[in-house]
Formats: C-alpha cells, structure tokens, sequence
C-alpha cells in the first residue's frame, strides 16, 4: 500500500536528501506545511510571518517501509532538541516537527518521543495533525543531487 508522511526538520534540502535514499520510499518532496497563507513562495516563508515550515512530503511503499522506520530515520538525521531552528539555519520556518495523517502515526510519533526523553534527551519536535502541503519551487527540489553536493547540517546519527 502507498502511504505519505510529512516531516519538518530544518532545511529540507537535507531532509529530503536522507529520505530518497531510504528503502521503500518512493519520492521525496520539499515544501511547506502549517502556515496560514495558500500558495506560499520561498521568500514568503522565510520572512517568518507565513506560520510554514519547511517540510518534505514522503511518499512510501508500506509493504517495504513503515512510518515507524520513516519517524527513527527522522529523529536520526537532525537535531530534534533545538528550538529556534536547525544547525545554523535559525527561524520558525526551520523547526522540528512531524505532521501525521492518522492516529496511527501520531500514536507511534507519541511513543518515539517518549523513548528519546527516556534516553534524556529534550525533544523539541512538535505534532501537528496534516494540513495543506504546498511543493516548493522546482529549484528546491533534488537540491543536492543537482549540485553534487552532500547536506551541511544533516548528519545521520544512530539513535535508535
């Protein structure tokens, strides 16, 4: 079964990036999720005063892929406890957060918060029921692939 997921963790040049190159998943596409403004541009976005986030859409194959292992990759490629941004990308456009689209995924969100501020950690990533998806630009998506480039502020660390 083909299934969506929306992740918010910073820059989604990064996020994006991580994710196209996860078993199972199908696309990978960079947007943004959570403001108040249809149709935002970049530069709206950035100025802070739309409400989005920069956010990558997952389109997955649940046969080869679950949200569970989608939210661990998540949780693993950027720095869930810090507040004002991401890395040095510093701005509301640029927070942690996990827009589920069912129970389902905001249940196992729930529990794999609980087990990172288990482990001590402060996670700063907030849930948000899906809302309106709004693709980026098309000079923002496959950004690293199309420069040769790799993302300066994900890294992958294992955590779970």
């Amino acid at each position: 079964m083909i299934k969506k997921a929306y992740f918010a963790a910073g820059c989604f040049w990064g996020v994006e990036y991580h994710f196209k190159k996860f078993e199972g998943v199908i696309s990978a596409i960079s947007g943004y999720m959570g403001g108040n403004i249809p149709n935002p541009t970049y530069e709206m976005v950035c100025s802070g005063f739309t409400g989005h986030l920069e956010a990558v859409e997952i389109t997955y194959d649940e046969t080869l892929v679950n949200f569970e292992e989608l939210a661990k990759l998540f949780f693993e490629i950027h720095d869930f406890t810090q507040i004002n941004g991401q890395g040095p990308d510093i701005g509301s456009q640029y927070l942690s957060a996990i827009f589920y689209v069912d129970v389902e995924q905001k249940n196992i969100s729930e529990k794999l918060i609980c087990e990172l501020e288990n482990k001590g950690f402060k996670v700063a990533t907030s849930l948000y029921p899906y809302c309106v998806f709004y693709e980026a630009e098309s000079y923002h998506q496959d950004y690293y692939e199309r420069h040769q480039k790799v993302p300066y502020c994900h890294k992958y660390k294992k955590i779970f």
